[in-house]
């Protein structure tokens, strides 16, 4: 089964992430994005998806359409893990987290992503990875979509990396 890094962004007039009462992430108008991290993906997976959040066309241009990347209105970008995004929901009433990274893969991956994303865009803060964080925001729109990256693939194999045959 192909499985997708998975990133819920929502343009925002304001963001910020609490850790036991204290402020450990804000941003004022531009993008949270939750992120979920399954465990075949990789760094390579997280700066593609990282790409897309940062020049996703959300932004209102002059006209009204959403034309602009967070770059282009001077936005700030929002990092928060949540793992809850890769739940299996197919069946019953609780969710399943089997596709999920383990703790330690996925923190490396989420501070890799944290890091790319400094280098890239002037206005980056983060939530806490493991923490009970508390996400308060004002969704501008409301405007809400679900990227979604697959792992890369053999660039010598036209199908996707699973249906391989060694």
């Amino acid at each position: 089964m192909l499985r997708l890094m998975i990133a819920l962004i929502q343009r925002v007039t304001n963001a910020r992430v609490d850790v036991a009462g204290a402020t450990v992430g804000a941003i004022g108008r531009g993008i949270l994005a939750l992120i979920g991290i399954e465990a075949d993906d990789t760094a390579a997976t997280g700066e593609r998806l990282l790409e897309r959040i940062l020049t996703y066309r959300i932004f209102p241009d002059a006209a009204g359409r959403m034309n602009l990347e967070v770059g282009e209105v001077g936005g700030g970008l929002l990092l928060v893990p949540q793992f809850t995004l890769v739940a299996d929901t197919s069946k019953g009433t609780r969710p399943g987290f089997s596709h999920a990274a383990s703790p330690a893969a996925a923190s490396g991956l989420f501070e890799a992503l944290c890091a790319a994303a400094r280098s890239r865009h002037p206005a980056v803060a983060v939530g806490a990875f493991g923490a009970d964080m508390q996400v308060s925001l004002t969704n501008d729109g409301p405007v809400t979509f679900n990227l979604r990256v697959p792992p890369p693939t053999n660039l010598n194999f036209p199908g996707p990396p699973d249906s391989l045959v060694l």
